[in-house]
């Protein structure tokens, strides 16, 4: 690309209008210097109607020029208008530098998205979170993070609208007021300035001419469960995606939104007062699974893991054991239930064959025990050590709190995504399965199996992805038969069940020796007295932290393969449970003896 110009920052006193020709020559030159290829792909772009964007490195323009960087982030509002100015001006340089090359012309529509990934923006000590914007953050350039659980419509709004004096014909251009919800205000008086102002005139749009127009879409994202204390309610917020980056996110989506904090007036209602809202407008969208810093496990865990199995390299179930007894150390025994547990969590592969069909990865698991048997610790301890948990009971849940439900938000139907759809990517955890209404359960059946949910409420027909795991906890219906089959004790259906991979029972036996082994660890973890064993390291670092950066390692870099012993064992068994008379054969008795 030649030898680099350098940016020159304008000075503090310069004139509003100089000053912005500096800014726009600033932004102009970084431009050409470092995104000459991305200039030259946008002049051989097909439509010149459509809007394009430029993805800008916010670390890669503070180190540019760190003052009019920092001045970006005290007036995005003016500085933005002015960058996508400069990407035209950089544009129009470009193409002169090809000598008016065929196939090439400047695009009108460009705007400048800033990708803060790897800047101060993105450190969570520096990012605000939903709950914690204020007034103070208006007109700011901020990055907030959260889960959208609303889509509204795409709309097109008039940016702008021509409008003539009907006394002195005089013609001007008002544009839309994003503080007053989008709409047109009109002048008082005429703003001509050949003649006296015209007062007490009406103003009329004029026929034929051509007004800017927009596409606009509203979204809402909350706070993401992870982040809250106890007791704390998620708070939420109105994000606003303007031209191509309406329409790019979906219920569900965990995203982290680059934009600047506007309040817009209330509709007025009668004796009520009027408040402001406080509403994000987008500049840059990026979603969590395009985070690599999603996967928080450094290299020195890595190699603390390496290091923990070279040990046990000879002996790989007693490593695995040492493992499974730090999952929910409150529970004592029910090693079965714990590898259970981590299975689940770590998940399987997903197969997508050439038809398109797909086979999924994520497993299901379902516990049905007697009251007092460490059920729902399993529950709480699982969803601390998924990276990605919601967690319901299935009384308080209706069918549009599990999948979706269909809101009236200012005259128009939205969707609003349930607790399987906002765990897409990570663990549901259903306390009470059994309470699910028997007229809402036949909702969740997609969702578990084909892991999409398809929807067709108040005119909204879509799918969502429902790509979670599911983690039910249920209760039997009196005491538990084992002579009786598995539907008949929890009075769950054969095809919801069915969607279960691993159904686990635990009975209480009343165990004399048992309950005397329970009591003395109950006792013993609440005294904070530990075993001589617990001093070894290998004990020492499969703490919760340790469990979750491990379980999401093996989750994203391990890819098992079926061995063709383990297939003939799994056929086999598979004949053996067709051949069986008993349907629920394959489920597991865990007793208490």
């Amino acid at each position: 690309m030649g030898k680099k110009k350098e940016i020159v920052s304008p000075p503090d006193d310069s004139p509003a209008g100089v000053a912005d020709e500096e800014y726009i020559r600033g932004f102009q030159l970084f431009l050409e210097n470092y995104y000459g290829e991305h200039l030259e792909a946008l002049l051989v772009a097909d439509d010149p109607a459509r809007h394009y964007s430029i993805d800008v490195e916010y670390a890669e323009f503070l180190d540019a020029s760190p003052p009019l960087a920092n001045l970006l982030y005290l007036q995005p509002e003016k500085l933005l208008s002015l960058f996508d100015e400069a990407v035209r001006e950089a544009q129009g340089v470009t193409l002169m530098a090809h000598k008016q090359r065929q196939g090439m012309a400047v695009k009108e529509h460009v705007h400048v998205r800033l990708n803060v990934h790897g800047s101060a923006f993105e450190c969570p000590e520096t990012r605000p979170n939903i709950g914690r914007v204020r007034v103070r953050d208006v007109g700011r350039l901020l990055t907030l993070k959260g889960t959208v659980i609303r889509t509204g419509a795409v709309k097109i709004l008039e940016g702008e609208q021509e409008y003539e004096c009907g006394k002195c014909k005089f013609r001007f251009k008002v544009e839309t007021m994003a503080d007053l919800g989008n709409t047109i205000q009109l002048p008082s008086i005429c703003p001509s300035e050949k003649h006296k102002p015209c007062a007490g005139n009406k103003f009329k749009p004029v026929e034929g001419s051509t007004s800017v127009c927009r596409d606009y879409q509203e979204i809402k994202i909350q706070e993401s469960m992870q982040t809250l204390g106890m007791g704390s309610i998620p708070r939420s917020i109105v994000v606003v995606l303007e031209n191509d980056l309406a329409d790019t996110v979906k219920a569900g989506e965990e995203i982290m939104v680059t934009g600047l904090l506007f309040a817009k007036w209330r509709t007025p209602a009668p004796d009520a007062r009027c408040d402001l809202e406080l509403l994000f407008l987008a500049n840059h969208i990026r979603k969590a699974n395009e985070m690599k810093t999603a996967v928080n496990v450094s290299p020195h865990m890595i190699e603390q893991f390496k290091d923990f199995w070279q040990r046990f390299a000879d002996t790989p179930f007693k490593g695995r054991n040492t493992i499974l007894q730090n999952i929910c150390p409150q529970v004592y025994g029910l090693f079965t239930v714990k590898l259970a547990v981590a299975l689940t969590l770590i998940g399987g592969v997903q197969h997508v064959d050439a038809s398109g069909t797909r086979v999924r990865g994520e497993s299901h698991l379902l516990l049905v025990g007697d009251p007092g048997t460490g059920k729902s610790q399993f529950l709480k301890y699982a969803a601390k050590l998924s990276h990605r948990s919601i967690m319901t009971t299935g009384l308080g849940s209706t069918s549009a709190g599990l999948t979706v439900t269909a809101v009236k938000d200012g005259g128009d139907w939205m969707l609003e995504a349930g607790a399987l759809v906002l765990a897409d990517g990570g663990l549901c955890c259903i306390d009470e399965f059994d309470s699910i209404r028997e007229a809402d359960r036949a909702t969740i059946h997609e969702a578990m199996e084909q892991q999409t949910l398809s929807v067709a409420k108040a005119g909204l027909v879509t799918t969502l992805n429902t790509r979670t795991t599911v983690f039910g906890v249920t209760n039997p219906k009196g005491h538990y038969d084992p002579a009786q089959p598995l539907t008949v004790n929890t009075t769950l259906s054969g095809p919801l069940l069915s969607r279960f991979d691993v159904v686990l029972v635990l009975l209480d036996t009343k165990n004399a020796d048992w309950d005397k082994i329970v009591s003395s660890h109950i006792l013993s973890e609440h005294s904070k007295v530990d075993d001589s064993d617990s001093s070894n390291d290998s004990y020492d670092i499969w703490n919760m932290a340790m469990l979750r950066s491990y379980i999401r390692y093996v989750r994203d870099e391990f890819k098992p393969s079926l061995t063709p012993e383990a297939s003939r064992v799994i056929s086999s068994y598979y004949q053996l449970q067709r051949r069986s008379a008993v349907s629920n054969a394959g489920t597991f008795l865990l007793g208490y003896s």
